[in-house]
């Protein structure tokens, strides 16, 4: 069964020249299609190019991430419409959000990256209901916060997706209950993250995305290691187990809704 991992970053492997050797690992364990996830300007125009190059297998987005979020955040926003036009667009604005974890220690430097980010946040879901895209939303510790600021700007809901989603059973009802929907990582294969596990089983499979977020939090068994596409699979097979459902039908649910939410093509081949 194909899976698309619905968010991951491949810009060092992009520069290294490692990522046709990614992409080939990514296809055997049946990951045939990404999408990478923009962080700031530093990543927007290779992430661009790499879907030009390869239009099959690699999707892209801009954002402005929070923690590159700083005084100058406004000239790297003005430039997200730029993308937005063809041949070649993002399927998504994002990543974007608040960020409370990653804050400075001093508690007024905190409070004023706070405000920025917040700012950022607000005027980046201005662009998105202006372009009418998915919105791929990162929230740490700032949960309230963030679902908050999404209620304010008056965004459809349904366009909603948290990433990374590290919260817990209850705050899942919340999103849930607006319309919006949350992606799970190898988060979810860790002893610990029991209450990862509890909002995924309240999310259940209808609306269930995965991603890997590579190349960072790698799953079990491949914990300690660098993430890549092709470590999907271990995500799937876990809470396939978890859901107590097929791996084959969970696979296709997944694959179905990541198709739905950023509003991909199907594509025949895979030679791109």
């Amino acid at each position: 069964m194909q899976l698309i991992d619905s968010h991951c970053h491949l810009l060092d492997s992009q520069k290294n020249g490692t990522l046709d050797a990614l992409l080939t690992r990514a296809a055997s364990a049946g990951v045939q299609r990404m999408i990478s996830v923009g962080t700031s300007e530093k990543d927007w125009v290779p992430y661009r190019e790499l879907h030009a190059q390869k239009p099959a297998r690699i999707e892209y987005t801009v954002g402005l991430h929070p923690c590159y979020v700083n005084e100058n955040w406004e000239l790297q926003v003005n430039q997200i419409s730029n993308f937005f036009m063809p041949p070649h667009m993002p399927v998504a604005l994002g990543e974007i959000g608040l960020d409370y974890f990653h804050l400075p220690k001093d508690p007024v430097l905190a409070g004023e990256q706070i405000l920025l980010q917040e700012a950022a946040f607000k005027q980046q879901l201005m662009l998105a209901a202006d372009f009418d895209c998915p919105i791929i939303i990162h929230s740490r510790q700032a949960l309230d916060a963030s679902i908050h600021i999404i209620d304010a700007s008056g965004i459809d809901w349904q366009r909603i997706v948290f990433h990374c989603f590290s919260y817990d059973a209850k705050a899942m009802k919340r999103i849930r209950k607006r319309g919006g929907r949350a992606s799970f990582t190898g988060i979810v294969t860790y002893k610990s993250a029991h209450s990862v596990r509890e909002a995924l089983i309240e999310q259940g499979i209808e609306a269930l995305m995965l991603e890997t977020d590579c190349p960072y939090l790698s799953p079990e068994p491949k914990r300690g290691q660098k993430n890549e596409p092709a470590y999907l699979q271990h995500i799937a097979t876990f809470c396939a187990e978890l859901l107590q459902i097929p791996y084959t039908h969970l696979c296709e649910h997944v694959k179905n809704n990541t198709e739905q939410f950023y509003g991909l093509k199907r594509v025949s081949g895979m030679n791109d």
